[in-house]
């Protein structure tokens, strides 16, 4: 897949480095316009929150206990787009030694990590900004992108060596994660009324799409003038998120107010992307959501994309659609589809929105 752009239009700044360097202020390129300036809520707002879901009852044998979590995250997919998952079957561990060690590798000598930077023409490795507009007001926060399925896009060497135990630990956090994405596929196909494996073949079956981006986000001298990340919808197909469980960060959007999501302890935060919206007819809607910086405590999160084949056509579940109800969106690929946010960066939910409006 290819953004048409080989290189970022001016030279990278990494974020981690203006902090470092000892800045009081913020530099010009990273404050937004004042209507998109956050209000900074250090905690969750009147007990306000997304659902907090216990997944353990879809181990069981007791159908009506498996029937009750699967009404519970049909809801929550319906009413909010967003959900906590606790007693997901990924081990604890696992979870905080991925986090870990990718906090580890976000310390190493530049020189280490500028080995794996990356270019506009597929994102894989380190970087510090989305989309190639010249100009562009950037978000306070550099990342990581790699790829893990289809297996044909996995390449180990495009992954860090070192912290030394570092691949070993996101092959085992990716493979586990990658079964809680389909665990969660089938609880959204039967929920919608459609064979439960629906869902998962429209995404090209077990070799489907997956990649990781590692969130790093600096402390910032002037939070309530930046985002860490902006508005955005996700432009794939389901997001399962590794939060950092001490430094609340993520803000979702509900009623024009933004949310500020409290981390559960060993949770995933999962949410629906624009090609799921799409494949549901927009019954399962995407939401935007954007990420707050802390002045005090540097913040790093893992965002797992569990995504369709690029390459895939993606479009409402022909069973959904009805003469009262009538296709939403017109069929692209995953390809197209996510070269709008490669090319512009995050835009809120411009782009599934004037697909909609197009029909």
């Amino acid at each position: 897949m290819s953004c048409l752009h080989q290189e970022w239009p001016e030279p990278i700044v990494r974020v981690q480095s203006l902090f470092e360097s000892g800045l009081d202020r913020i530099p010009d390129r990273y404050v937004k316009p004042e209507k998109e300036r956050p209000v900074i809520e250090p905690v969750v707002e009147d007990g306000v929150d997304i659902p907090l879901i216990d997944m353990s009852d879809l181990f069981s044998s007791d159908p009506e206990k498996i029937q009750a979590t699967r009404e519970k995250i049909g809801e929550a997919c319906r009413v909010w787009g967003f959900f906590q998952a606790i007693n997901h079957g990924v081990p604890p561990g696992l979870m905080d030694q991925a986090r870990q060690s990718w906090r580890d590798f976000f310390h190493q000598p530049m020189e280490e990590k500028q080995k794996y930077a990356n270019n506009p023409t597929t994102y894989e490795g380190y970087g510090s900004r989305l989309g190639v507009e010249k100009d562009a007001v950037l978000d306070w926060s550099d990342y990581y992108f790699l790829h893990y399925l289809p297996s044909n896009l996995k390449d180990h060497k495009k992954w860090p060596a070192q912290p030394s135990y570092h691949r070993e630990v996101v092959e085992q956090y990716s493979g586990e994660v990658v079964k809680l994405g389909r665990r969660l596929m089938k609880v959204f196909s039967s929920n919608l009324g459609l064979d439960e494996n629906y869902l998962q073949n429209a995404f090209g079956g077990e070799d489907n799409g997956a990649c990781l981006r590692v969130n790093f986000y600096p402390k910032c001298p002037q939070p309530d003038l930046t985002l860490g990340l902006s508005s955005h919808s996700d432009p794939g197909g389901l997001t399962i998120l590794l939060p950092d469980p001490d430094v609340p960060g993520l803000q979702v959007r509900r009623d024009n107010k933004w949310i500020t999501v409290k981390p559960a302890k060993h949770a995933f935060i999962i949410n629906i992307g624009d090609q799921i919206q799409v494949l549901s007819n927009a019954i399962y809607k995407s939401v935007e959501h954007r990420v707050i910086v802390n002045p005090n405590l540097e913040r790093v999160s893992l965002a797992f994309f569990y995504n369709p084949r690029g390459e895939l056509l993606i479009e409402p579940a022909k069973d959904l659609i009805t003469p009262q109800n009538p296709a939403m969106y017109q069929p692209m690929t995953f390809n197209e589809y996510r070269l709008y946010i490669r090319l512009k960066g995050p835009r809120g939910k411009s782009q599934v929105d004037s697909l909609e409006s197009s029909r």
